[in-house]
Order: structure tokens, then C-alpha cells, then sequence
């Protein structure tokens, strides 16, 4: 019998998370669901009714001991993880402001998830697939972090989120030849709590990309930018 690969997901109580996390486990990957909430991430979780194929454990992003911790209990219940996909994101209250709006609390809330919340797991998770040679890492990210197509307002979270993108290609960079792939992608205006009820795109369009690039044949691509399976520009 064959042993599942596994992946982490952040932020994967609800919305996108979760649908990444429902369609991972329907491939026959064991996923291990990082939730702020142990209640909502059990509640989620159970949900979900995949049987020894969907863990929860608790996980704040922006706390370094909590990401270790997790970390720890992945590698010691199923060793290396395969998959990281870094979902776990905010767009707090009043984050439409312009840059002259925007208080410097605000900017710092935005990057500490979006940007270092990610860098902590990348940073944790990384040493363990260098030692088997295996990684896919997803960054979920967004289409008003594109430099190419950059506009004003949401100061904050557009810069957030171009600097998860000048991780990604970065680390793409520093790990190429390693068996380690890392990509972004942009999930579209997605119907969930973040999106709200009038985006235009279904939870499972949102995840879709994410699952495709978490299951990249060795011959995927890395350091790349993606929405609906194509590359965009940065």
C-alpha cells in the first residue's frame, strides 16, 4: 500500500483554504490543515469527511513558535511534507485606504500574514524537502499584486502581496535543481468571507490553479505567476 504524500495548508478552515484542502484530498493526498481557530479548523475538518486523509492542527502564522511547532508535528506524525501552500491571508478593515491613508499599524497587520507569514513557513518547511529532493509550493496571491498591472488604493495589500511574489521567484531561484518547484498564482475574485457574495468566481475556480500547481510533474514550472492554469505577468 502506498503512502500518501502530504500537504499543509494555511488558513484552510474556510473559503479558498478549505476547497484547496477538499480537492488535495480527493487526489489522494493526506493534508494537514493549519487553523487559527481549533474549533473552526476541527469543525472544518470534519467536514470535509476524507477519514485519515485530513488533519487539522492549530497555527497562527504570524507567531514563529507556532509555525514551529506545527512544522514539528507534521514532520514527526508523517514526515517531509510534499506540498506547502501558503493561503493564509488578510485584507483588514480600512485596507481599501490610498498610501497617505494608510496608518503604519496597518501596513505592518497586512505584511505580517501576507508576507512574513509565508516566509515563516518557507522557512521551516524548505530544509525538510531539501533533504528528500521533493517540494511544490504554492503562494497564493493576487491579481492586485501585479507590478505589470498596478493601480492605486488597497496600498497596503497590493504591496503585500507583490512582495509575496518577490519571495516566490526568489526562492524559486535560491532552491532551482533541488526537486523544488514555487509558484504564485491568483485565485480570481472568489466568492468567500474575504470576497464577498457579489465576486464572480465559485470557491472551486479560486482553488483550482493552487491544486494543479501543488501536483506538478517534475518537469512543472517554477518561479512563475499563474490564474486559471496560464502564466500572467508579475
Amino acid at each position: 500500500m502506498s503512502i500518501a504524500k502530504t500537504a499543509i495548508v494555511t488558513g484552510a478552515n474556510r473559503g479558498i483554504g478549505l476547497e484547496i484542502a477538499r480537492q488535495l484530498v480527493k487526489e489522494g493526498i493526506r493534508v494537514v490543515m493549519g487553523s487559527r481557530d481549533p474549533v473552526k479548523g476541527e469543525r472544518a475538518c470534519a467536514a470535509l469527511k476524507a477519514g485519515e486523509l485530513a488533519v487539522v492542527h492549530p497555527l497562527e502564522v504570524n507567531d514563529t513558535r507556532s509555525v514551529r511547532r506545527f512544522v514539528e508535528f507534521v514532520e514527526r506524525e508523517f514526515g517531509a511534507p510534499a506540498i506547502l501552500v501558503n493561503n493564509a491571508g488578510t485584507y483588514p478593515e480600512e485596507s481599501d485606504a490610498q498610501v497617505v491613508d494608510t496608518k503604519t499599524s496597518l501596513w505592518r497587520e497586512t505584511f505580517e500574514t501576507n508576507l512574513f507569514g509565508a516566509v515563516r513557513m518557507c522557512r521551516e518547511v524548505v530544509p525538510l524537502m531539501q533533504r528528500v529532493a521533493y517540494g511544490r509550493i504554492v503562494n497564493m496571491s493576487s491579481g492586485l499584486g501585479q507590478l505589470s498591472k498596478m493601480g492605486g488604493g488597497s496600498a497596503a495589500y497590493r504591496a503585500s502581496k507583490a512582495a509575496l511574489n518577490a519571495l516566490t521567484a526568489t526562492l524559486a531561484a535560491e532552491v532551482k535543481g533541488q526537486g523544488i518547484l514555487v509558484n504564485s498564482m491568483s485565485p480570481g475574485w472568489v466568492r468567500t468571507d474575504m470576497g464577498g457574495p457579489d465576486a464572480p468566481r465559485s470557491v472551486e475556480e479560486g482553488a483550482d490553479t493552487a491544486v494543479w500547481l501543488a501536483l506538478l510533474p517534475s518537469s512543472g514550472p517554477t518561479g512563475q505567476f499563474f490564474r486559471d492554469r496560464k502564466p500572467i505577468p508579475w
